[in-house]
């Protein structure tokens, strides 16, 4: 869309095309209603994350008809290798009704462009250099747009519609303009990722490194968190770390440096030294388990990781990003149909009851695990122990994952789905 051309209403407005928005877009779009997706930088564009995508997620693309097959670039892997304590474990991911027995591996900037791309083809109006700056509210409090610098010369745009989406990540500056902060009582965490040439690019499976040490002092010490070490098929591998702040740790260590000391301790042949580095390692928080509240308020819907939608058990947030999206897009359909704005209003009030029945109790399990491994101890006998048991690293790969089948399933999904449903939501 050229930038002399810029209509400035719709049904609903989504400000930030990564995952979150763009899935959200494509399900409206899809339906029929006019909507704007408004993305502050240029695609391609990258985005700090490991690349790597569980079922789960591989899921949800298949739902946006995103086509997912080797022959459209996309690397696919059959499981996960979990190395820690002298033990290298390969789990096959688990065979389900309800996903797909195989996850995906692409880079953030071509894929993140691809779902918008669907969402334009689904009808969604793209700006593309689009900085949303603040809301537009009405007497009420109640936002009715935004404002907006676009193209090279950031001209000020007014876009109005009577529901915004929210998708623009954990920084989140419209959700924050609208007086939601982020909730001190929910964990956080930080990843942080490089790329290099390496033999071992072509791995079919995600590969997770359970041990990462903190050797200051001369000791060392168990860190809450994991490495990976994804291979990209393209001639590089994605390797990074993800580390919780329930670790004294937290805010006192380099992590770049801690990257490069693991990077450092991998044997010499995979090639990750500094002459093969091929991108400078970059960092992303993590928000978890709902860290920003309420979902939905005053004509506001949060999705993504402007609504803390990451898995707190293992650091994936795309998957609960394009749900989430998927979810709230459900919610604006059915709330469009009413034939009173009391009725409206009604049915987006039940947006923060249902991502609580679909995700609180998993996320407040989730919230839990982290406070325990938080212990190096609990971490290191987790470590231990756990890896010796294959039967029970099956059972943990399906509750970290979030892969069990809602009916039927084994006695593994059973145990999990009774598990987040008597916990209470988060």
């Amino acid at each position: 869309m050229t930038e002399n051309t810029v209509e400035s209403s719709a049904d609903v407005i989504v400000v930030g095309a990564g995952p979150a928005g763009s899935a959200t877009a494509y399900y409206l779009a899809q339906s029929g209603l006019d909507v704007l997706l408004l993305e502050k930088t240029e695609f391609p564009r990258e985005k700090v994350c490991g690349d790597g995508l569980t079922p789960r997620a591989t899921k949800q693309l298949v739902d946006m008809g995103i086509d997912v097959s080797t022959g459209n670039g996309w690397l696919h892997n059959r499981g996960l290798r979990i190395i820690a304590g002298g033990v290298r474990l390969e789990l096959d991911w688990p065979e389900l009704s309800s996903f797909p027995d195989y996850g995906l591996v692409r880079k953030r900037a071509d894929f993140d462009e691809l779902l918008a791309r669907q969402a334009e083809k689904a009808g969604a109006r793209l700006y593309e250099k689009c900085n949303v700056s603040g809301p537009v509210l009405d007497r009420s409090g109640r936002i009715t747009g935004v404002t907006a610098k676009v193209g090279a010369d950031k001209r000020e745009v007014e876009f109005h519609a009577p529901l915004v989406v929210a998708a623009d990540g954990n920084s989140t500056r419209l959700s924050l303009a609208m007086g939601l902060h982020r909730r001190e009582d929910r964990p956080m965490g930080v990843a942080y990722r490089t790329y290099f040439t390496s033999p071992r690019s072509s791995d079919d499976y995600l590969e997770s490194w359970l041990e990462l040490w903190d050797t200051r002092g001369g000791e060392r010490k168990l860190l809450p968190g994991y490495g990976w070490v994804f291979g990209m098929g393209d001639g590089t591998s994605n390797v990074g770390l993800g580390i919780l702040d329930s670790s004294p740790a937290f805010g006192e260590l380099d992590w770049r440096e801690v990257l490069k000391s693991w990077c450092a301790s991998m044997p010499a042949e995979w090639g990750y030294t500094p002459e093969n580095m091929t991108d400078p390692i970059r960092g992303a928080a993590l928000p978890m388990a709902f860290n920003r509240q309420p979902h939905y308020t005053r004509g506001l819907m949060l999705v993504g990781d402007a609504g803390g939608m990451v898995n707190p058990f293992n650091g994936e947030g795309i998957a609960y990003a394009m749900e989430s999206g998927q979810i709230a897009a459900r919610t604006i359909i059915q709330a469009q149909a009413r034939v009173t704005p009391a009725g409206r209003e009604r049915a987006l009030q039940a947006y923060p009851a249902i991502l609580k029945d679909t995700y609180g109790g998993y996320y407040n399990l989730g919230r839990a695990f982290v406070k325990l491994i938080g212990n190096p101890k609990v971490m290191q006998i987790a470590t231990q122990r756990g890896l010796t048991h294959p039967m029970l690293m099956r059972f943990t790969l399906k509750l970290l994952a979030n892969l069990t089948d809602p009916q039927g399933g084994d006695a593994m999904d059973r145990i999990i789905n009774g598990l987040t449903r008597v916990t209470p939501t988060a």
